[in-house]
């Protein structure tokens, strides 16, 4: 190459370098443009000017446009009616929190009467629902993925499944690309191809989903007339085929689910129960009284609730140690005050514990008022764990069995690695024995009265979360209580737990045959033949337990 030749391609070279960041910031000027263009469109009353501006804000390369989108969607996007100024909203108790539609700058507050809503049509949500979609579908997050796919299955055409086919070779998130994989193959069911619609059936057989089970059923109906709504044979006999593989899955669904339930139930009966394990076990009281102990921890939750109203989750937190603290008071009390005059004699235990049952009742009652208080789940706890459309675990009882586990473990660590756990074992064993030892068994027993009782306020807080806060809240946990430790053996920890959840899934199990009343029954049936066969329980204690 001549030197001269060299010089002007170095200077062309140069002179585009120089001008790719002119061109650059002129489009980003272009773009900026009109995206305050298409903001100005939407404040028109004009449907299609406005139809226009949401294509425009669709097209233009600007994150904050999807935003200014999806507020316009929820009926979050305002004029102020002052200086017509574009915002977008959210609500608080009588105002609204806006900000700059253009950037989101925060604006403060004003109040409702001082905006206008910008309102769509059927029509414009639904073009709007799919361009949504279609900005979402690249991004990042694989749940904004998810929920764009899922967005713009509520209004599929012809272009909505081309996108999705094309997504589909790239999409690397296994619930993206189970979402399109339901979409396209319910698509294409509607093909007027054979062929089509067998490769669709061969791709929903996988997918557990009401949606598929719904398009299904439809193939194998028939209608009034008794003609087949499916009228190709193989394509009838594909979906019989899917069908029956689908409710096989369901069956197994089912089981998981009644599984869960009858361990979350397992849980409350063993948290009722572990308290009273304890304290039957170690002094032989027959304490009635224990389900108001409950009933106390559930109304310190409530309590505190009301004491902490803007931090629920906080409060349920602090409810724990608290209903531990006064129910743990409230049992020494009543040790101290009644009790200990009573050890030898469980039939007058038994009767001075049911007075003292009646005495809080009463009390609450006087305090509260007798009707039932309602504690709030806190965010955390709501709602549930969506597996698919057929298997659902709610958090609040979720977290229950969770925290069923760590008060038992936590229990079993005191009575197994203090000092106070040594000495209830060996009260629990042998009491003249350990009183000989120079075990002050009269402190051992108010601090396991104690102990016992702590942990049924802790069982009141998990009850407060799934069932109303009442005077009588014990009352329908303690017969429970007493089946679950007789049934477990007396004063046995782990006793206490298999029996617990063995009652739990028993009448999960039970209930779809029998109805809850009749499986309550059976299994008190079946408790009552088993301690005629072994009185001591599954897991029956040693020591004065079996002397006495």
């Amino acid at each position: 190459m001549k030197p001269n030749s060299f010089k002007r391609c170095c200077r062309v070279i140069l002179g585009l370098m120089l001008l790719l960041p002119i061109l650059s910031i002129g489009q980003e000027n272009a773009a900026e443009e009109t995206f305050t263009q298409a903001l100005a469109k939407l404040k028109a009353a004009s449907t299609q000017e406005r139809g226009l501006a949401i294509e425009q804000l669709a097209a233009v390369q600007n994150p904050q446009a999807t935003v200014v989108l999806k507020a316009l969607l929820d009926g979050r996007l305002f004029t102020l009616k002052a200086d017509d100024k574009l915002v977008i909203g959210e609500e608080l108790e009588l105002d609204y929190q806006i900000s700059a539609a253009e950037n989101s700058e925060k604006l403060g507050t004003v109040d409702r009467s001082a905006t206008q809503k910008i309102t769509l049509t059927n029509s414009l949500r639904t073009s709007l629902r799919k361009l949504i979609g279609r900005l979402e579908l690249n991004d990042k997050d694989a749940g904004i993925r998810l929920a764009a796919v899922n967005a713009m299955a509520k209004s599929m055409d012809d272009e909505s499944l081309t996108l999705l086919h094309e997504h589909l070779v790239a999409e690397q998130d296994k619930k993206v690309q189970k979402a399109i994989t339901l979409i396209l193959g319910l698509e294409q069911l509607n093909s007027a191809d054979q062929a089509q619609r067998l490769s669709a059936i061969a791709l929903l057989k996988d997918q557990a989903s009401q949606a598929v089970v719904n398009r299904l059923n439809e193939l194998v109906d028939k209608d009034a007339e008794g003609h087949y709504l499916e009228a190709d044979s193989d394509v009838r006999n594909q979906a019989e085929a899917a069908l029956a593989k689908i409710n096989s899955e369901l069956q197994v669904y089912a089981a998981i689910e009644t599984l869960f339930f009858g361990l979350s139930l397992g849980a409350v009966l063993v948290l009722a129960a572990i308290g009273l394990s304890i304290t039957f076990g170690v002094m032989g009281v027959i304490n009635m009284a224990h389900g108001e102990l409950m009933m106390l921890g559930a109304y310190t939750t409530y309590v505190i609730q009301q004491l902490m109203p803007n931090h629920l989750g906080l409060s349920l937190v602090v409810a724990i140690p608290a209903a531990f603290i006064i129910s743990a008071l409230v049992g020494i009390i009543i040790e101290r005050g009644i009790i200990r005059f009573l050890y030898g004699r469980p039939l007058e235990t038994l009767l001075a514990t049911f007075g003292v049952s009646l005495f809080l009742q009463q009390t609450v009652r006087s305090i509260f008022s007798p009707l039932n208080r309602s504690v709030a789940t806190p965010e955390w706890m709501s709602g549930s764990l969506q597996i698919n459309d057929f298997l659902s675990l709610t958090w609040n009882r979720l977290y229950i069995l969770v925290f069923c586990l760590l008060v038992f473990f936590l229990l079993l660590q005191i009575l197994k690695r203090t000092r106070l756990g040594l000495e209830v074992r060996a009260v629990a064993q042998n009491r003249n024995m350990a009183k000989a030892m120079g075990i002050p068994t009269g402190r051992v027993d108010a601090l396991t009265f104690g102990l016992g009782s702590g942990i049924a306020g802790i069982a009141g807080v998990a009850l407060s979360q799934i069932s109303n806060v009442g005077p009588n809240l014990g009352q329908t946990y303690i017969v429970d209580s007493f089946m679950v430790v007789v049934f477990g053996g007396v004063g046995n920890l782990w006793g206490t737990l298999v029996a617990g959840f063995s009652l739990g899934l028993a009448n999960k199990f039970l209930e779809p045959y029998a109805g809850a009343v009749l499986a309550k029954i059976l299994v008190l049936v079946f408790i009552i033949l088993f301690i005629q066969k072994r009185p001591r329980g599954l897991f029956p204690q040693r020591g004065r337990a079996v002397e006495g």
